[in-house]
């Protein structure tokens, strides 16, 4: 409705400009110049300036005409660029998800060199798309728990080391593109015993209850990271990220942490009483808690520092 009335009042200004043009074809040149030009027995004087004006109003509408369909054909090719892009961003994403359904398939499979398969493509697709960014990741995530869970009587297998699916998937995780994420990474509860995970981005992980131990963590990001009541006996984590997470429960025992950073960490009831490499000054920024066990040399030089 809208648009017909558009299309009315339109049309409606076209008529009457075209009447007026027409009206100052006829009359403009009396209009103009009425007092000194003649109605009637028409002078060559007079002929030339009635000559003069007409001409003049034709080369200006000619301009206006010629000025409105430029006007006219930009819009026609604005539009038809849009929809050819509308068209080519349908084609874009009808082939992600064609591409997204085969990596979930190649990720089902029972075949290790398949779900590598899988993983890898879906990382691309991560890549490739920004807006499959959180999907893929939340995919890849659930892949890792479904893959490796902390059984519920705790009793894990002898193998200390991921399946090789699970390392890549974990290594993708690792390195994804810097992206504004609304949720945590969701790795609850794991069995990621030995796992590499060697300058991992994971910021904001959920790690409560996962095996960690032996791990390699070294320089990994882990800021505001929820560690509650994880088991990182063991584990390298030199020069990792540990600002602002919360660390509740924690096993570090003999882990080593030489050079690993504690800004604003809350340590709870965590047990880092043989942790390789800690000092007082690594510390200085942390919240601890009494329940908190600390190697008896940093205990000795904190209270020599008070």
């Amino acid at each position: 409705m809208k648009r017909s009335w558009t299309r009315a009042l339109v049309l409606a200004l076209l008529a009457v400009a075209f009447v007026g043009y027409a009206l100052l074809l006829w009359r403009g040149p009396w209009w103009l110049d009425g007092g000194r030009l003649r109605h009637r027995d028409l002078q060559p004087a007079d002929g030339v300036v009635i000559t003069g004006f007409r001409t003049t109003l034709v080369a200006l509408g000619a301009g206006a005409v010629a000025g409105a369909g430029l006007y006219y054909t930009d819009r026609t090719l604005r539009h038809t660029r849009e929809r050819d892009r509308e068209q080519a961003e349908i084609a874009r994403d009808g082939q992600v998800t064609g591409r997204y359904v085969e990596a979930i398939k190649l990720l089902a499979s029972e075949r290790t060199v398949e779900r590598l398969g899988g993983i890898y493509a879906l990382e691309r697709i991560m890549r490739d798309s920004a807006k499959d960014h959180l999907t893929v990741v939340e995919v890849l995530a659930a892949f890792v728990r479904d893959q490796v869970p902390v059984p519920p009587d705790a009793e894990l297998s002898a193998n200390a080391m991921p399946e090789e699916s699970v390392q890549a998937a974990l290594t993708v995780l690792g390195r994804r593109p810097q992206v504004e994420e609304p949720f945590r990474i969701d790795l609850r509860r794991t069995d990621l015993r030995g796992a590499d995970l060697q300058n991992a981005r994971l910021e904001r992980v959920r790690l409560g209850g996962a095996h960690l131990e032996k791990a390699n963590l070294t320089g990994a990001h882990l800021e505001e990271g929820w560690l509650r009541d994880s088991f990182l006996t063991g584990a390298w984590l030199d020069r990792a990220h540990l600002e602002r997470a919360v660390v509740r429960g924690a096993d570090l025992r003999g882990a080593s942490m030489k050079g690993a950073y504690f800004k604003g960490t809350r340590l709870v009831n965590a047990d880092l009483s043989t942790a390789v490499g800690l000092t007082a000054p690594q510390l200085a920024g942390a919240v601890l808690d009494s329940g908190t066990k600390l190697p008896e040399a940093v205990v000795r030089t904190v209270q020599a520092a008070r």
